[in-house]
């Protein structure tokens, strides 16, 4: 390997950057419009619509998983496919079974908690800078999944039980995340914390950005067409993807020898 490369190794998800969240907040929004489009506006109701987006995110997780290299459209699709598999199980929770925003939000944290503790445990990091060997890219997709459906539920449990609506609740999430940014580049807290801090707030951010879009007006909302709204955050996705290239993440090549000893 040359020498400007030997410290370094690419990586296979994107580097974490002020395009990266603008680009998770449309798909956690996406998500929430195209959950929303399927369960609601195809009548198809919350548990079909997570079987759909279920069998959808373990197709494309696979395909990431066995990918060699950074493909933006396949890890951003998976990330889309998280997020609209995460509003219809948060939903499912929450109304179908009965469960309520609380108990939905306080089990999805556990799980959370539980999938980065195991992770830890493992592994030695929760990292996205370390190495990602597939074991460690299982872990962390799943507790994607589990910050997308918790992002959801709190999402969901601030536009309708606190009285601050829609646009409220995003401005209360867009807040909490610049409060994450701040102590990013102004204190010593652990990256790797703030970063899924960040990851779970962009969720319920985006939750209350498509609620706003597709609600009717008697609840706060714009009205406007799941379907519509969808494909317009799908063509700046799309767009910010074509026209902002991404680089992968880059990690450092003695990490990366250590991950493959650990796999062979």
């Amino acid at each position: 390997m040359p020498n400007g490369a030997a410290e370094r190794a690419l990586h296979k998800v994107p580097e974490v950057t002020l395009l990266f969240w603008v680009i998770k907040v449309a798909a956690t929004t996406l998500g929430e419009t195209g959950g929303d489009a399927v369960t609601m506006s195809m009548n198809l109701g919350y548990l079909v619509g997570s079987v759909i987006f279920a069998a959808i995110f373990a197709a494309a997780v696979s395909a990431q998983i066995v990918a060699k290299r950074f493909h933006p459209f396949l890890y951003w699709g998976v990330i889309v496919a998280t997020t609209t598999f995460g509003t219809t199980l948060a939903d499912l929770l929450d109304r179908s079974l009965g469960i309520g925003y609380a108990g939905g939000a306080s089990i999805l944290l556990v799980l959370l908690v539980v999938s980065l503790a195991v992770w830890k445990w493992s592994l030695g990091s929760v990292s996205v800078n370390d190495p990602m060997s597939r074991k460690a890219e299982g872990f962390y997709w799943l507790t994607i999944m589990f910050s997308q459906t918790l992002g959801t539920a709190l999402g969901d449990w601030m536009a309708d039980n606190t009285g601050l609506g829609y646009e409220g609740g995003a401005l209360v999430f867009a807040g909490a995340l610049a409060i994450v940014a701040a102590a990013y580049y102004y204190t010593q807290v652990s990256h790797t914390l703030l970063f899924w801090i960040a990851f779970v707030l962009t969720r319920p951010l985006g939750a209350t950005l498509g609620d706003l879009l597709d609600k009717p007006h008697s609840h706060g909302g714009l009205a406007l067409s799941r379907y519509a709204a969808s494909a317009a955050i799908a063509a700046f996705m799309i767009s910010c993807i074509i026209f902002l290239p991404q680089r992968a993440a880059l990690r450092r090549s003695g990490n990366l020898a250590q991950a493959r000893r650990k796999q062979g």
